[in-house]
């Protein structure tokens, strides 16, 4: 069973064009990369030639005698007479796992040059060696970032179609409340979503038995996998404090009162100078999503961060509900009980979003009062503050901030919560499973007034 995926369209646009360049494909471990350009090289090529450098480290030896695609061909045939090399774009060649030969990069500006094959490039842990990779093949390659299944993509999985989601996105911009039917099937389908995230692997598992069976301990091979990732490509003590800090992600995502990461309470006697670095790894490879604190809420929002104050969220909450306590983990399976973990865990789903959407994350919080925003996006000329709730109660902070003089940018917010559309005083109510479209209303700008105003319909 394959399943849809985003990157699809984009590889097709790429494959419509003549003059196609070599593709390094970005992203975690096990959010599909491989199996999707298996079904793409289906689709429109006679011969798929893979190399996985991890599983055949003796492909390492095909640049022995030159960087040239046919150097490269013919040492490939070499080592397996089986592969077939038809010319003219017929012949799609993947290098998979390209961490652990960075040195193949080099090759792409040949291959580019010689136009007989096409060439994509994949890997896990790509940002971590991504300086070495891209000094090799600067202007002969196109970058491309994939994520685990977002929630339209899970929709998708479930045999939805793009009517729904224009029915959503219609709705938002026209800030009318949806049916209650509407309502309530996709914020089913959305706490399924939140339960299992987005890696195809579990996602397919679901779909395939119509159950939850094995879902958590899929999840938690996962984790594991990624804890074995830094075990095998970290040396040193950095080692261990990276798995101090991915490791202290949820616990400290579960502080009620503040979110900020800490690197105090990473370890005993940790200390921020010996842990530079640390975070910075599992933010390339791809495993957390880091959000700054604002220095003040204003724009530009790139060069108004104060880097040293900072949140980290899992890349896939479905990870998060992974790392949890059994216990906390089968309340949120078996019952749907999101609450049961507070404000972390809706804020994770929330950013998880954001980033999928491209957008970049930032927050605010005013010095050490209880004031905080906990997302700032821009939408035009606007600075749009965005407030996460785990139910439908008052946006305390987000009332204050637009109600000030002082920030003149933000003329209107949103409040993300277990509620229907709606808009009133300048604050415009979705539904957490609309963090999807974000980027798409955002294109929008601000929404007009609607009259007559309507107060959100809460649950």
């Amino acid at each position: 069973m394959y399943l849809k995926r985003k990157i699809d369209s984009f590889l097709e646009t790429w494959y419509a064009d003549p003059k196609r360049l070599p593709i390094i494909l970005k992203g975690a471990r096990q959010i599909g990369k491989t199996e999707t350009i298996r079904h793409f090289a289906a689709l429109h090529y006679d011969s798929l030639v893979e190399i996985n450098f991890v599983e055949s480290p003796k492909y390492k030896l095909i640049v022995q005698d030159g960087y040239g695609a046919n150097d490269v061909v013919s040492a490939i045939s070499r080592i397996e007479s089986s592969f077939r090399f038809p010319k003219g774009r017929k012949t799609l060649i993947l290098f998979d796992e390209i961490q652990e030969f960075p040195d193949i990069a080099t090759t792409l500006k040949f291959f580019a040059e010689n136009g007989e094959y096409d060439v994509i490039c994949s890997g896990s842990l790509l940002g971590v060696h991504y300086k070495r990779i891209t000094s090799n093949s600067v202007g002969f390659k196109i970058d491309c970032d994939m994520h685990s299944l977002d929630f339209e993509e899970f929709l998708w999985a479930r045999g939805y179609g793009e009517d729904l989601v224009e029915e959503l996105l219609a709705a938002m911009r026209e800030r009318k409340a949806l049916k209650a039917s509407t309502f309530g099937a996709v914020r089913g389908l959305f706490l399924d979503y939140c339960t299992l995230g987005g890696m195809p692997f579990v996602v397919r598992n679901y779909i395939e038995r119509r159950s939850f069976e094995g879902s958590l301990e899929s999840q938690r091979r996962i984790v594991n996998d990624y804890r074995d990732d830094v075990r095998k490509y970290v040396e040193g003590l950095d080692q261990t404090r990276i798995l101090n800090v991915f490791n202290r992600v949820p616990v400290q995502l579960a502080h009620e009162q503040s979110r900020k990461f800490q690197i105090s309470k990473v370890a005993a006697g940790a200390r921020a100078r010996e842990y530079e670095g640390c975070v910075d790894w599992l933010v390339q490879a791809g495993v957390v999503n880091r959000c700054f604190c604002l220095k003040t809420p204003t724009l530009p929002l790139a060069g108004n961060c104060d880097e040293t104050k900072y949140k980290l969220y899992m890349g896939d909450t479905g990870l998060l509900v992974g790392m949890m306590e059994r216990e906390v983990a089968d309340d949120i399976r078996v019952n749907r009980n999101l609450g049961v973990w507070k404000g972390g865990l809706y804020e994770n789903i929330v950013a998880e979003a954001l980033a999928k959407c491209g957008l970049d994350l930032h927050y605010w919080r005013r010095g050490e009062s209880p004031m905080e925003i906990d997302f700032l996006v821009r939408s035009g000329s606007d600075l749009v503050p965005l407030e996460v709730k785990g139910g439908n109660d008052t946006s305390k902070s987000l009332r204050t901030l637009l109600a000030s003089p002082k920030y003149p940018q933000a003329k209107w917010g949103i409040k993300m919560a277990d509620a229907n559309i709606g808009f009133a005083a300048d604050i415009l109510t979705i539904p957490w499973f609309c963090a999807f479209l974000l980027d798409r209303l955002l294109d929008v700008g601000r929404p007009a007034e609607p009259e007559p105003w309507f107060e959100p319909e809460g649950l």
